[in-house]
């Protein structure tokens, strides 16, 4: 009984009952559909902003609306192959798809964002100022205001989750919200007092929006080779582990390193010396049940030893 709560309340922390748990992820759904269908839809308006407008600023908000419209197909398709199983093909399955894509997909779009750092570059340099309809101008106006309302929406929409999918859309709301409010206020101010305000916006949003991938891009290159989970989770491994079974005398070693965007867990328990073969195996495999119903374990290993003073078992190989 009292791993029955423990459990509980490490894989259910908040003590939902089933129905409110199958409408908050319909609740999730909702704000994940709106968002896809939001940054679709204003990702086409800021485009026809930015070929009226021809304002460099706009143009640089759009290419951070194309990254979020793009990162989130990328989720979306990664997470339809990865529940493509293949196990002949892929015997530990396909996880690091997604972090891989996001490296891929970063290492394309910082380019786009070069691109827009040098075209701004060159009209400080160059002095060059772009043909200004006023009657564009105001329908460029309209579409910023309106994408940096509808954003900041639902921004705060998808902040009343705790998911962490609902959560990440929030934070790219907040990134659109201000690479917009900058936008038209570089676009603006160019107009009304001097030109070169609207390269200069671009050149700003253009290193925040880099600057902010380059971040999501490390955590990502983290999470591909191997790094070790925090030691808030080994302790709750620990702690599973322990109050997993009357007969485990010792816990040897426990770690938890990453493999894509979950962890794969090695745990060593030692048992009685005189303990029956399937008893042990049992206690073992029960144990690598336990931890892979946590939701951020991929893959767990049990190792059973009667004995806690030899040498590791696995020794690194060393580049030569």
């Amino acid at each position: 009984m009292k791993w029955t709560r423990s459990l509980s309340w490490v894989l259910c922390p908040e003590g939902l009952t089933e129905n409110e748990m199958k409408q908050l992820a319909k609740s999730e759904k909702v704000a994940i559909y709106a968002s896809n269908v939001a940054n679709l839809v204003l990702f086409a308006a800021k485009v026809y902003a930015s070929v009226q407008s021809r304002s460099m600023a706009v143009i640089a908000s759009t290419l951070d609306s194309l990254l979020d419209l793009l990162s989130g197909f990328i989720l979306w398709f990664t997470d339809y192959a990865m529940k493509k199983q293949n196990p002949h093909q892929y015997p530990i399955g396909k996880q690091r798809m997604q972090p891989v894509g996001i490296v891929v997909f970063a290492s394309v779009m910082a380019t786009l964002g070069l691109q827009i750092l040098f075209e701004s570059g060159r009209q400080l340099l160059t002095k060059a100022q772009p043909d200004r309809d006023p009657t564009k101008q105001k329908w460029m106006i309209g579409i910023m205001v309106s994408a940096t309302v509808v954003k900041f929406v639902l921004m705060v929409y998808c902040r009343r989750f705790k998911n962490e999918i609902v959560r990440a859309y929030a934070q790219d709301h907040l990134f659109d919200v201000i690479t917009n409010c900058v936008g038209l206020a570089a676009a603006v101010l160019a107009i009304r007092f001097y030109w070169w305000l609207d390269p200069v916006g671009a050149i700003f949003i253009a290193l925040y929006t880099i600057s902010n991938w380059a971040g999501t891009v490390m955590e990502n290159v983290w999470s591909l080779i191997g790094r070790t989970a925090p030691p808030e989770f080994l302790a709750k491994l620990t702690y599973l582990i322990w109050n997993h079974h009357e007969e485990i005398k010792q816990i040897d070693t426990v770690r938890a390193y990453t493999f894509g965007n979950h962890y794969f867990v090695e745990a060593d328990i030692v048992l009685p010396e005189d303990m029956a073969l399937g008893r042990a195996h049992n206690i073992g495999e029960t144990l690598q049940e336990k931890l892979e119903q946590l939701s951020k374990v991929e893959r767990a290993f049990v190792h059973i030893d009667f004995e806690y003073s030899h040498k590791p078992e696995h020794k690194p190989k060393r580049a030569s």
